[in-house]
């Protein structure tokens, strides 16, 4: 895990909801998507099997495609975001020392954003042994 990593958290606890809502309006718009009506080809039921023409009636192809990508788009997204979110949790659920845990809760997982020096006022730390603390479990840091 490395810190633009665990940056991201709590872009993706806000993307997640914008994601699921975004596909939530083009799963309505899919709905309201105009329906046209066509002619196929058909066998008969029967042998001979004599071909005919019966009339269907679907959402307009080009749009509804068009509709379905976006919505694959969003999800695939989506997918992404929940797996990024789970891991960060994941790899801070992970951190045996507990000390070590809240320094990360707190610097990364909280809703508002808190310094180094903040965090190590509030466990009885110095800036310096919070980053360090962090440096140990972090990449390329």
């Amino acid at each position: 895990m490395d810190k633009k990593t665990l940056n991201q958290y709590r872009a993706l606890v806000k993307e997640i909801p914008k994601i699921k809502s975004d596909i939530c309006k083009l799963e309505k718009r899919l709905e309201e998507v105009p329906t046209v009506s066509g002619k196929v080809m058909k066998s008969g039921d029967e042998f001979p099997y004599i071909q005919g023409h019966v009339t269907v009636e679907m959402a307009e192809p080009r749009l509804a495609t068009e509709i379905k990508q976006q919505i694959r788009l969003k999800e695939l997204r989506l997918d992404k975001a929940e797996r990024d979110k789970t891991a960060i949790e994941q790899f801070i659920a992970g951190i045996e020392d507990s000390t070590d845990r809240m320094i990360f809760e707190l610097l990364y997982l909280s809703d508002k954003r808190v310094s180094q020096t903040k965090v190590g006022d509030m466990i009885g730390y110095d800036q310096s042994s919070v980053s360090l603390k962090i440096k140990k479990y972090l990449k390329d840091s």
